[in-house]
């Protein structure tokens, strides 16, 4: 009670009490600073490029920032928020950092600072489940290719890891939970795996300490992840609401479905029987537009990045779903780029990879994927061939980062090297066939006898299977970077595609070794 207690039941002398209010006035009091998660002990600064500094204190509090050999000042605004930035860094480390309020010091408390901070290339991963997917996989259904192995051998200094937790919100947050940590068997194993191997590449490649953010959440659609802003500046994409809508719809009777389900797995139980299949359902809150991107992107778009690697797309396979991926995908790289503030940043994804899944769009959603390779700055890693028919989730996440990571060193560190498959330029009739051209061609060739995964169609739209033969074929002109493709039940061919169903073992390839994308020519 002290103070309090004196004043009101009359304990002292007034003028003591006067006195010790006077003297509790005229102190400093430490400044409660304080930064986001996204500093910490062990964090990646991003090198060659200015270092945003920001976080929050006492209103009006002055705040100095000291990092490796640069000192720097700014002061809170009336709400206590303030920012600054420090000149860029050449990659380095380890480094400390320190920033305190005024009143911070020997009377009032410690700075907050920060140990072990190296200056590098900071990339941020995003998507869903195979993005998701860790070292350790997802036990009881799926694992990682090696995994005991690679978690083993997951000691890497130069590697930091800073995993997201988990956040839908209405509006974007200031903040993040999570901790920057050292890359180690034991936290490497609950890492994104294909961001893991994507580092580790680049790591390796460049020798420069490499900073990975793992922003992830599995079973979640694109236009979770993408800013209301983004959304409603295309008409077009009002879809997307109408789809929330409906899904919102059907979580009202959700309680009675799960008491029900309740009831089935008691009565199994008791009945000594294995326990019946549900339906997997997502977090409701994860389907809600924008509401990951408020969680889980905006709070750390202040934060100095290389570029990012995704891979996403799975959920918005569904027919209806599907054809409004392109749009919806340079919509979200638009709207992060926008908010980020730091221009056309790397902006590589995976396509999604092959799987059995009657009833979905698989083949025309890695179509769309495809064709957002018009948004500058981009490149695509196929994973057709590294796909399981029969597991959403292949165990295979090292060919994909070692393809994001190529994709990288080609466009992003300007190594002279093929990082692409096969790509769809363009489709001409030809002599009662059609030659198709591609982009990224050289050596074309086919994994196997021949080649698989081709079909045409005539003015119906209606495709079949077809032959299709590399450069040269009967009655046809040679040509290089292309291929013909004939089907005696197409008499006069219009379409052509290629690697269409959801599970495909379409085997077109380059003198790189690298697939050749799904794609139509409609």
């Amino acid at each position: 009670m002290g103070l309090l207690h004196d004043l009101r039941y009359g304990k002292g002398s007034f003028l003591a009490a006067s006195a010790a209010v006077a003297l509790a006035i005229a102190a400093p009091l430490a400044a409660e600073v304080r930064l986001p998660h996204g500093f910490g002990d062990h964090a990646v600064l991003q090198r060659d490029a200015p270092i945003h500094i920001w976080g929050w204190s006492d209103p009006r509090e002055h705040i100095t920032v000291q990092f490796h050999a640069q000192t720097r000042q700014t002061a809170a605004n009336e709400y206590g928020e303030w920012s600054l930035w420090l000149a860029p860094e050449s990659a380095g480390g380890p480094y400390t950092m320190s920033v305190k309020g005024e009143g911070s010091g020997e009377a009032s408390g410690a700075p907050v600072s920060f140990s072990d901070l190296l200056v590098g290339d900071v990339w941020f991963a995003s998507g869903q489940s195979n993005m998701e997917f860790p070292l350790r996989g997802f036990p009881g259904n799926a694992v990682l290719k090696d995994g005991d192995k690679e978690t083993a051998n997951a000691t890497l200094p130069q590697v930091r890891l800073l995993r997201i937790d988990h956040k839908a919100s209405n509006s974007p947050l200031d903040d993040v939970g999570g901790a920057w940590t050292t890359c180690t068997p034991q936290t490497a194993a609950e890492f994104s795996a294909v961001a893991y191997f994507f580092g580790r590449e680049i790591q390796q490649k460049e020798h420069v300490p490499i900073g990975l953010i793992d922003s992830t959440w599995g079973g979640t659609p694109i236009e979770a992840w993408t800013s209301l802003d983004a959304l409603s500046a295309d008409s077009s994409l009002m879809p997307v609401f109408a789809s929330w809508a409906h899904f919102a719809d059907q979580q009202a009777r959700l309680p009675l479905v799960i008491a029900e389900e309740k009831r089935e797995d008691a009565a199994a139980a008791q009945a000594q029987q294995p326990k019946p299949a549900h339906p997997w359902r997502p977090a409701p809150e994860s389907w809600q537009p924008a509401a990951l991107f408020n969680g889980m992107i905006a709070p750390l778009t202040p934060y100095s990045i290389k570029g990012v690697i995704w891979y996403q797309g799975e959920t918005n396979s569904a027919p209806e779903r599907a054809p409004l991926y392109e749009k919806l995908f340079a919509a979200m790289i638009a709207g992060w780029r926008s908010s980020w503030q730091q221009g056309q940043f790397p902006f590589l994804f995976a396509q999604i990879s092959s799987f059995n899944s009657p009833g979905e769009s698989w083949g025309l959603l890695r179509d769309q994927q495809r064709r957002t390779l018009s948004v500058a700055g981009t490149a695509m890693a196929v994973t057709l061939d590294v796909g399981d028919p029969g597991n959403v989730h292949p165990s295979d996440k090292q060919t994909v980062g070692a393809r994001l990571a190529l994709a990288a060193l080609a466009t992003v560190y300007g190594k002279q090297l093929e990082f692409s498959g096969p790509l769809f330029r363009q489709a001409v009739r030809e002599n009662g066939g059609m030659r198709v051209y591609f982009d990224h061609a050289a050596g074309l060739r086919a994994h196997g006898d021949s080649l698989i995964g081709f079909e045409l169609a005539g003015p119906d739209r209606k495709f079949y299977p077809a032959k299709a033969v590399i450069g040269a074929a009967s009655g046809i002109s040679s040509g290089n970077g292309s291929v013909v493709v004939t089907s005696e039940r197409v008499s006069d061919p219009v379409y052509v595609r290629y690697a269409w169903p959801g599970a495909t073992t379409a085997n077109l390839y380059n003198s790189a070794d690298l697939p050749a994308s799904t794609f139509t020519s409609e």
